[in-house]
């Protein structure tokens, strides 16, 4: 890499209300913290408050190395209240009309997605029509050469085929966890194996990967003519809050640094463990030196 490239993450900025304590995070902030840790420069591009929360949550950004393009609304700075259940595996309960549903379309996010390297999405900040139209708006503006990523992320009822579709249409790389895939075979009518699933959604969208993550078991990344899947390394698990995140992170930055799928995939996973080790989204990589080498 001439540069350091460039990663955006557009949409939920929020603080995660942990058993431990409060950790900031949110999907596509989370995947920009990873790629910044790695070398990235990377952006947030989100609503807060005008609340002490969302005071705080910036100072965590700046404090993080993130740059970001935060707009403050008269709505309060998210929150998601998370519990952990067996293995550290987080359940959340997320409010509802806070700041990241009102997520305006700026000329400074414009100037911002269109010299991108990587712009990463959700569904779950599309929850809202405000957010929902500006994330779509803001991908239109995305250089064709660039990795649009749709992490889809569902989360309690906030998604739906359509919100899907749109977000597919407008992306290249494609993630899912085993259980979304799982919705989503029966929801798009898919049939076979994973692997015939998986080539399908890539035949059917124009993707360039998609990713499916099946937790403690392995991970799978499919293109048009390759595939790779790993088993999941054994941790001692702290929680797994941010860990898919990470992955994505790691995984695309590893591609912009010039590795091929399986390579990628690899320093991906390696990530992905350190994260589920560590307590909350953005743990420390300092003193993780070898585990940075791609």
């Amino acid at each position: 890499m001439k540069k350091k490239p460039v990663f955006v993450g557009i949409g939920e900025l929020l603080w995660d209300m942990l058993p431990e304590g409060k950790k900031a995070g949110g999907a596509p902030i989370n995947f920009v913290y990873h790629a910044t840790q790695l070398g990235a420069e990377g952006y947030a591009v989100s609503s807060v408050g005008k609340d002490v929360l969302g005071d705080e949550i910036l100072k965590e950004l700046d404090k993080k190395g993130i740059r970001y393009l935060i707009e403050r609304t008269p709505f309060p700075t998210g929150q998601v209240l998370v519990e952990l259940g067996g293995a550290g595996v987080p359940d959340y309960t997320i409010l509802e009309n806070v700041a990241w549903d009102h997520i305006p379309f700026t000329e400074a996010a414009v100037e911002l997605v269109r010299r991108a390297d990587t712009v990463c999405f959700g569904t779950l900040a599309q929850r809202s029509p405000e957010s929902g139209e500006t994330i779509r708006k803001l991908l239109r503006q995305v250089p064709e050469s660039a990795f649009r990523f749709f992490d889809i992320n569902m989360r309690q009822h906030y998604y739906s085929k359509e919100i899907i579709e749109r977000s597919l249409e407008l992306s290249n790389v494609f993630k899912v966890n085993e259980d979304e895939f799982a919705v989503l075979k029966g929801m798009f009518g898919a049939e076979g194996t994973e692997k015939d699933v998986c080539l399908q959604f890539i035949e059917r969208f124009g993707l360039r990967y998609m990713i499916l993550t099946a937790g403690a078991s392995y991970s799978a990344v499919y293109s048009a003519d390759e595939f790779s899947v790993i088993p999941t390394p054994a941790v001692e698990v702290a929680d797994t809050v941010g860990a898919g995140d990470s992955f994505s992170g790691a995984f695309i930055f590893s591609l912009i640094s010039g590795k091929s799928l399986s390579e990628a995939h690899r320093f991906a996973v390696r990530i992905a463990a350190f994260v589920s080790s560590e307590e909350g989204a953005w743990p420390s990589y300092e003193g993780k030196e070898s585990l940075l080498e791609i």
